[in-house]
């Protein structure tokens, strides 16, 4: 399998978002995430990306077909997360918020998470932000659908030059599997100095 990352832009964006609806909802039906999807929501989530000229998706394909998917967007432009630096003397303006990283568990080893974080990056370098972030799910250690051997993503993180931002938590809400209703999970903030 020969895999191509690029990012999309016009209308080669437009067309991709139903297949990184799709993707969202499949991978993060996994843990640590256990999202219930729901494909209105994504394509109303995702519109953010069409309309922002801030935005960037980042698509992995195999052949024709996408396998995976990342996006980015200026801080300000998802207020909910923005207001977590509150503090941190840190303004929105200055980070580029690097929203989520799919990809089909199959294609996984091959470096497309490098990829996806070296176009984010350079995308938020061409717009002048000093600084990447990306946040997280915080679920403890002993919840019942951890997979035994589950392995969180820290250490590949930390090799990209990323820490935790010390109080720096954002809540959002989602539908477990399993729930019938939305619950507020908390997202611990990561970020690095774009050089």
């Amino acid at each position: 399998m020969s895999l191509e990352v690029r990012p999309l832009t016009g209308a080669a964006l437009d067309a991709a978002l139903d297949d990184v609806a799709r993707l969202r909802i499949a991978v993060f039906r996994d843990f640590p995430y256990l999202y219930d999807g729901d494909l209105d929501y994504e394509r109303r989530y995702l519109a953010t990306y069409r309309d922002s000229p801030g935005a960037v998706l980042v698509g992995a394909f195999d052949g024709p077909r996408l396998v995976g998917a990342a996006t980015g967007t200026p801080l300000e432009d998802h207020a909910e997360f923005a207001r977590a630096f509150a503090g941190t003397g840190l303004v929105p303006e200055e980070v580029f918020y690097c929203a989520e990283s799919v990809l089909l568990p199959e294609y996984r080893g091959r470096g497309v998470g490098h990829a996806f974080f070296d176009h984010r990056e350079a995308h938020a370098r061409a717009l002048g932000r000093g600084h990447s972030a990306f946040c997280a799910v915080i679920r403890p250690a002993d919840h019942p659908l951890r997979p035994a051997g589950y392995a969180p993503l820290d250490p590949f993180w930390r090799k990209r030059g990323y820490a935790p931002l010390p109080g720096v938590v954002a809540e959002f809400s989602w539908r477990d599997l399993g729930d019938e209703d939305e619950t507020t999970k908390l997202l611990q903030f990561w970020i690095r100095r774009l050089a």
